[in-house]
């Protein structure tokens, strides 16, 4: 039975959170759609969690958060050495969004806001061919992002891409890490908030292109189910 321990990096806004949940809230959700026997513990970094020992959890999930990866915030160095501690320990490791710019940085990446602008909606990736974890040729998952992986690490495998985001999921060499930079755990209907909170800031074509996009489906149960089975596997 796994075992995942989300950190928590950012909260989704109060007026969505009785609706939609938090960000582990919906890990939750996506986790125990393919393996309902998981146990899931949270550690919320913005309600003043602790970053855990790195030796004391069997699996690693790192969500989202409004902040960058550059920014000075106090908690962001210690969860920095403790995903390298974790890397070096080879305990699975998966980080969605911030969570997959942070550990591309920790590890030696390069991640900035891209002169593309705003990913927002239904995004279509590649998949790298027999990469081991995940399946098909193609997904399409929900994005919400300015933020990207720029230069991966050395010790980072490109599995998933778009011209938009070239570098939109890692595969690290310990065999022990992913990243991706869409939301599997988004459903259809927090796709649309988050649309809603990019009105203002994201041109108007970008979002309105994005919220007609969300019409079509999305591969959340594909690349959710491999981000399960990979937090399930035992340290290699």
């Amino acid at each position: 039975m796994a075992r995942i321990t989300i950190i928590e990096t950012g909260l989704v806004p109060q007026e969505h959170r009785e609706r939609h949940g938090s960000f582990p809230d919906m890990f939750a959700r996506m986790i125990r759609t393919e393996d309902p026997t998981a146990t899931v513990d949270v550690v919320s970094i913005p309600n003043g969690d602790a970053v855990p020992d790195p030796r004391q959890v069997e699996a690693i999930l790192i969500t989202g958060a409004a902040a960058g990866v550059y920014d000075e915030l106090d908690w962001m160095a210690p969860l920095e050495d403790f995903v390298r501690k974790a890397y070096t320990n080879k305990t699975p490791m998966v980080g969605v969004c911030f969570g997959h710019q942070l550990i591309a940085q920790a590890l030696g990446g390069t991640v900035r806001k891209s002169d593309k602008g705003w990913g927002l909606g239904r995004h279509i990736y590649q998949v790298l061919p027999e990469n081991g974890v995940v399946d098909g040729d193609v997904v399409a998952i929900a994005a919400s992002h300015q933020d990207q992986v720029i230069e991966p690490p050395n010790d980072a495998l490109t599995i998933l891409s778009s011209d938009f985001t070239p570098h939109a999921g890692l595969l690290y060499a310990n065999g022990a890490t992913l990243t991706v930079q869409p939301h599997p755990e988004f459903d259809v209907a927090f796709a649309q908030v988050c649309c809603e909170l990019r009105e203002g800031k994201a041109p108007d074509d970008v979002v309105a292109t994005a919220r007609a996009s969300l019409g079509q489906p999305l591969d959340n149960a594909k690349l959710g189910g491999a981000i399960t089975r990979f937090l399930a596997r035992r340290n290699v």
